[in-house]
C-alpha cells in the first residue's frame, strides 16, 4: 500500500502555500502530491486567495519539485475541451520529466458552473467516456500518424496528435462510486480506479463491480485500486480532537469517514482496507498549514506494516 497527498485548494490556497505543501510531501517520501480541480469554494468561511488552476498549478509544480507524482483527482470533463487536455497534460508530463497523472470524472460541482459561465450538461458520463477515449487515443497514436475521432459529443479530424507524454503511457484515473458505467470506463481505459470518500462497508463490493468489468473486457493489464479519505490524526486523543477542530469536523464523525484518530486506531483501519483490496489512499489534508500534520503522517505511514 503506498500513501499520496490530496489537497483541495478551492477552499482558498495561493500557489506559494500549494508549494510550501507540495515541497513537504516530496521531502517526507510519499510517492504523490495531488490536488482537486474546483473553481469555487465549499461552504462558508474565509475564501483566502481563491481558487487556482489545477493544470496551472502542476505546471508550476512540475518544475519546482523533483520526485514526488503529481496529478488531479479529478478533473471535471466540463472544464476543457479533450484535445486542449491532452496537450496540457503532455506539456506538463514533459516540464515533470515524467510524473504526471491524470484523475478524470464527470464533474458535479453545479454551483462552480454557474459561478464562472461553464456549461453544465446533464448527461455526463457520455462526455466522459468519449473524453477518455480521446485523450488516451491521442496519446498512443504513433508519431508521424494522425489521429481523428467523430462522436456524439467530439469531432476531431486528421489531429497530428501531439506532442506525446514523456512517459510510455500516462496513468489515467477513473473516479467514481457507480457500479456498472463507472467500473466499464475503468475497465476499458484506466490504469487507475479511484473511490473517493466511500462508505467502508462500500468498498469491497465496489472492487467487485470493478473485477467483473475487468473480466468482461477480457483486460490483462492490472488496474491499480484506490481510495480517496480525509487525515486528521494525532498522537494521543487530545491532538487529534485539536486537529480535527481545526477543520471544522467532529471527532466522532471524522472516524466514520476518514483515516482518523490516534496511531492503533488508523492502524487497524488500513489493515482493514488493505484486506478490502485498497492498494493505495490518498490521504486529504485540509489544514494546509499544518506542516507538522504531514511528518506525522508521514512517520505513521513509514512504520505501518501495510507501507511499501
Amino acid at each position: 500500500m503506498d500513501f499520496r497527498i490530496f489537497t483541495e485548494p478551492q477552499q482558498g490556497a495561493s500557489y506559494d502555500e500549494l508549494l510550501a505543501v507540495a515541497l513537504r510531501t516530496e521531502q517526507l517520501g510519499f510517492d504523490g502530491f495531488f490536488r482537486s480541480d474546483h473553481y469555487l469554494r465549499m461552504g462558508d468561511g474565509d475564501p483566502g486567495y481563491g481558487p487556482t488552476d489545477a493544470w496551472t498549478t502542476l505546471a508550476g509544480l512540475a518544475r519546482d519539485t523533483e520526485r514526488v507524482r503529481l496529478g488531479t483527482l479529478v478533473s471535471s470533463v466540463t472544464y476543457r475541451q479533450p484535445g486542449i487536455l491532452a496537450v496540457q497534460v503532455a506539456n506538463v508530463d514533459q516540464m515533470s520529466g515524467g510524473r504526471v497523472e491524470l484523475g478524470l470524472g464527470t464533474g458535479w460541482f453545479a454551483e462552480e458552473h454557474s459561478a464562472l459561465g461553464i456549461p453544465f450538461p446533464e448527461r455526463r458520463f457520455d462526455l466522459l467516456e468519449e473524453q477518455l477515449a480521446i485523450v488516451t487515443g491521442l496519446w498512443q497514436t504513433p508519431r508521424g500518424a494522425r489521429f481523428s475521432f467523430d462522436g456524439d459529443h467530439y469531432r476531431l479530424e486528421d489531429s497530428p496528435a501531439l506532442p506525446k507524454p514523456v512517459q510510455e503511457r500516462i496513468p489515467v484515473i477513473v473516479g467514481g462510486l457507480g457500479e456498472r458505467r463507472t467500473p466499464r470506463l475503468a475497465a476499458e481505459f484506466a490504469d487507475e480506479h479511484n473511490l473517493s470518500f466511500p462508505a467502508f462497508d462500500r468498498i469491497r463490493p465496489l472492487f467487485a463491480a470493478l473485477d467483473r468489468a475487468i473480466e468482461r473486457a477480457e483486460r490483462e493489464r492490472p488496474v491499480v485500486r484506490s481510495v480517496a479519505l480525509v487525515a486528521c490524526i494525532g498522537e494521543d486523543e487530545a491532538s487529534f480532537a485539536r486537529r480535527a477542530a481545526a477543520i471544522g469536523r467532529e471527532p466522532a464523525e471524522l472516524r466514520e469517514h476518514g483515516v482518523a484518530g490516534t496511531r492503533s486506531e488508523v492502524e487497524d483501519l488500513l489493515g482493514r482496507l488493505a484486506d478490502d483490496g485498497v492498494e493505495r489512499v490518498y490521504l486529504q489534508v485540509l489544514d494546509l498549514g499544518d506542516l507538522d500534520h504531514l511528518g506525522e503522517l508521514a512517520s505513521f505511514a513509514a512504520v505501518s506494516p501495510l507501507a511499501r
